[in-house]
This record gives C-alpha cells, structure tokens and sequence, in this order.
C-alpha cells in the first residue's frame, strides 16, 4: 500500500527497532511507496512512519531491493557529498563512502536470513543515507 511521507523531526529522530519477519507487510508498503514516488531511488520505513528498521532501494534496471536491520561493517574512501532527501526541503552536504560492507537480513520463503554484500558508488551511497534513517540520524 502507498504511504504518506513522514517529515516530522520528530518520529524521523527516532532510531527503529530490529525488524523481523513479521514486518514483511511494512517492506511492501515501502516498495509501493518508493515505486509511486517520481525519481525516488530509496527510502526507510521511519519515513513512512514506521519505527522498524527496514529499508528499499531501486537499482540500476529500477528493480527494488529490501534490507531488514542493515549495518555497516566496513567503510572505505569517504568524500563529501550534496545529498536530498525525500523527508527534507534543503540538499545537505554528508561525508559517504565510495565502498561499504553490509550486513543485512533478507526475507527468503517467510524468514528473515542473514546476507552481508559489497557495495560501490551510488548504490552504497544511497544504502549509507538510509542506514543513518533507521539510527534516527537526520542528515
């Protein structure tokens, strides 16, 4: 189901729970949202205004993805960057790094299983800003 984009400081300042399997409907709710959303690549489900640390991102081909409870394990070559954000009015400059390991749990046949994956560029850019989303950290 689409949601309405969270703005408030106040629930976006919240860092989210562990999500599980049983907040599969929350991941589809943010895949619905992010796939209605014109040019939006990424989002985390406190901006849908859930508190569950779940998060979807679009690739390349405009596929989405969903991590449940991602971490970043290693980061290397930081830089400074001008990022938006669908949750703020104003681009913000952000220190992220060119290449990250996560680790992350990912629903396969109704259970939630542990993955950790490398990623470059954009796409660890993008997985970076909604990590810091489900600390509760505003950028």
């Amino acid at each position: 189901m689409i949601k309405e984009l969270v703005k408030d400081d106040a629930v976006l300042s919240v860092p989210c729970e562990p999500a599980t399997a049983e907040d599969a409907p929350v991941a589809q709710d943010l895949v619905d949202t992010l796939a209605a959303i014109d040019d939006a690549v990424c989002l985390a489900a406190n901006q849908i205004g859930v508190t569950k640390a779940i998060v979807a991102y679009q690739d390349d081909d405009g596929n989405a993805h969903v991590m449940y409870n991602p971490k970043i394990l290693m980061a290397l070559g930081s830089a400074k960057v001008e990022e938006t954000c669908l949750s703020r009015e104003e681009p913000v400059r952000v220190t992220r790094f060119a290449k990250i390991k996560v680790s992350f749990d990912e629903l396969v046949d109704g259970q939630l299983k542990a993955r950790r994956r490398d990623y470059i560029g954009w796409t660890a850019q993008m997985i970076q800003h909604m990590v810091d989303h489900c600390k509760g950290k505003l950028v």
